[in-house]
């Protein structure tokens, strides 16, 4: 969904001259590692978002089935009359939507219509607007393009925690745009992000009040203990636009640091009065938009020529940074020993940041959650959200830690990894990302998942729901095929064919990762990583933990188009197809895609059917293929005495005249 231009080609990042040398620290304590990996970005409470009105299903108690977005439905929809918003802003007739059908349909047509643009991506549907085929629970959701069901119920949570999760941030967030686009009878509240995050406090307190197997961590001291007693520590964070309201910053810091939140994002999707925000999602750009009305024609993130929102320069960067406020806001942090969190700042921002906690004799500074730039395909490297090797140098050299998206994206191909990059937007996909932060970038990773985060996630390697589906599907037919042959095999769990649905299913990404061949060694200790940040942060430092001067982002193959790939796959009704990529019971659009030649499709795919038997070579060695009412259906042949009509029906392959096998 982003939409930015990057400058062609990402070179190799120079970082021979450090700005300074390590300093050996003082001798401290050595604390025993704990065991167990890390999550960065988790939304456990979303369900209190925007007003309580975008999500079904909650954390706790049981999930149920819901109505599938059917008129009057309580849950992921806009409301019908969104272009009236656009008349906030008197300039809005000068703005012209046609080219950006997301904007076009969300403040045209509005209601469920729209809605169903905003879950829909390659290789899914999704789950908004109306959604007959995504209502019932634990089949039909949750799965990996979930955006608007519940993945973060509590059984998956501790499903995660015996899986090997040991601590998760959990992120208190709202989006007050988002809240006001929401349908007024769903809301529960009036939209007020900040209100939104006492009342996600508060869940979070009864969560930790009535569970024995994890607990708020307000000290890095205190999470040791926690995980030491074997329970999941979750360190609690702030994600909103309009951060602390109108109200006194500093009173309101200090009354959220009693509450218990001890990390921060000082920005998120909208400027504000701390800084400047990341370009990224052109939702937001319009959100931005009606905060100023500006119109700026210095670059085209938003349409052909033109960027609604935000003030950027020609290479679509936001330029503003820091504000006054918002420097003083990360001197704070320091001062408090919070964890200072830079996810969707603009990049004037991060150097403003940096800045100062460098002059803190460097404080450290990490990303909950985000992409590598060097290693993603062109519509996600050009935002301006993804992360930049000279800014994961700065996590470096302040001893900091990178929350990995578990994305549904298209990776570029890193070379220096030998798993290949055959199914995209799956673990194949999240191999490329990982293997290159950690060869390319060598820095600390844990997962930033964003589940419950308006996100997609990744995407399955096998099954009929979005199985390698991030390019296009002739691709992601051919890819799911020779995942069936080529392996590895599936784990087992649902992770196999709904993807990464659940934070219950991190574990098995991570156990799917190693299977493929990647050395998760740091992964799966990357709980014991962001501790020592988290103490480094609280203690007296001696200067820059590592000057991260050997980063490498060679081995990045050059990205292919998706048009220059399709056009490599043959055509029937002027539709690519991938050969033979179909077996029995899958779905299929031409006879050309089923291993058996037959599809029972119609009206040149439109319509579309599965792949049947076309004769007995299409079945196993005891099977034949049926007739009548089991037409295109293999049957076991059967014993002797059964009914049949042929030879071919009995395993004698003897039918008497009697009509039974002999």
């Amino acid at each position: 969904m982003s939409l930015l231009s990057l400058a062609p080609g990402c070179q190799p990042v120079d970082e021979s001259v450090p700005d300074a040398q390590p300093v050996a620290p003082a001798a401290v304590e050595q604390k025993a590692a704990v065991a167990g990996f890390a999550e960065l970005h988790h939304h456990m409470f979303a369900e209190a978002a925007f007003g309580g009105g975008w999500f079904h299903g909650s954390h706790t108690g049981e999930l149920t089935s819901c109505d599938g977005g059917m008129p009057e439905s309580s849950h992921a929809r806009v409301r019908m009359d969104l272009s009236n918003m656009l008349n906030l802003c008197p300039n809005s007739g000068a703005v012209n939507l046609g080219g950006v059908p997301i904007l076009s349909s969300l403040f045209g047509v509005g209601g469920a219509v729209a809605s169903e643009f905003i879950g829909k991506i390659e290789g899914t549907e999704g789950d908004t607007g109306l959604h007959l085929g995504r209502k019932q629970v634990q089949t039909q959701w949750p799965r990996w393009d979930t955006i608007a069901h519940q993945q973060a119920f509590e059984g998956s949570l501790r499903q995660a925690h015996l899986g090997g999760l040991s601590l998760v941030t959990v992120s208190l967030v709202s989006n007050g745009f988002l809240c006001s686009a929401l349908p007024y009878q769903n809301l529960k509240r009036p939209c007020d992000e900040m209100a939104d995050v006492e009342v996600q406090i508060q869940m979070a307190k009864d969560f930790d009040a009535r569970t024995s197997w994890a607990e708020i961590a307000l000290s890095p001291a205190h999470a040791r203990q926690i995980i030491a007693s074997g329970k999941l520590a979750m360190v609690l964070s702030i994600e909103v636009s309009k951060l602390f309201g109108t109200k006194d910053w500093r009173s309101e810091l200090n009354r959220f640091h009693a509450l218990g939140v001890r990390s921060l994002q000082p920005v998120h999707q909208l400027d504000n009065r701390f800084g400047g925000a990341a370009l990224h999602n052109i939702i937001f750009q319009a959100a931005q938009f009606l905060e100023n009305c500006h119109i700026d024609y210095d670059c085209g993130a938003t349409g052909a020529g033109f960027t609604l929102g935000f003030d950027v320069d020609a290479n679509c960067r936001n330029v503003k940074g820091l504000t006054p406020d918002g420097k003083a806001l990360v001197q704070e942090l320091m001062a408090k020993g919070m964890l200072i969190d830079m996810a969707h700042m603009s990049e004037r921002a991060v150097e403003d940041t940096v800045a100062l906690t460098r002059s803190n004799t460097y404080y450290p500074v990490y990303i909950s959650h985000g992409h590598f730039r060097e290693v993603m395909n062109p519509d996600v490297a050009d935002a301006e959200k993804s992360t930049p090797a000279h800014i994961v140098r700065y996590l470096r050299q302040s001893g900091g830690i990178f929350g990995l998206r578990t994305a549904h994206d298209e990776t570029r191909d890193y070379t220096r990894t030998p798993i290949a990059n055959s199914c995209q937007g799956s673990t194949r996909s999240f191999a490329q990302a990982y293997e290159f932060g950690r060869q390319g970038l060598k820095v600390p990773m844990a997962f930033g998942a964003d589940l419950n985060g308006f996100i997609q996630q990744t995407r399955p390697r096998f099954g009929s729901y979005g199985a390698c589906s991030a390019g296009f599907k002739a691709e992601a037919d051919a890819q799911a095929a020779q995942q069936r042959v080529s392996g590895p095999p599936r784990l087992g769990t649902d992770f196999d064919t709904y993807g990464l649905a659940h934070v219950g299913l991190l574990p098995d990404l991570l156990r799917d990762l190693k299977q493929l061949g990647a050395n998760t060694t740091g992964l799966e200790g990357s709980s014991e990583v962001f501790l020592r940040m988290w103490e480094r942060a609280q203690s007296t430092r001696a200067g820059m933990v590592d000057a991260a001067a050997d980063i490498d982002t060679g081995g990045v193959a050059a990205y292919v188009p998706k048009a220059t790939r399709e056009a490599q796959y043959p055509q029937v009704c002027g539709k690519a197809y991938a050969p033979n990529s179909k077996v029995l019971g899958e779905v299929c659009r031409f006879n050309e895609e089923c291993v058996s030649a037959k599809c029972t499709s119609s009206d040149c795919g439109k319509v579309t059917g599965t792949c049947i038997c076309d004769g007995d070579n299409d079945c196993g060695a005891q099977q034949y293929c049926g007739w009548g009412l089991n037409l295109g259906a293999c049957q076991n042949k059967k014993a002797r005495g059964a009914i049949c009509s042929a030879n071919n029906e009995c395993l004698s392959n003897n039918c008497r005249w009697s009509y039974t096998c002999g």
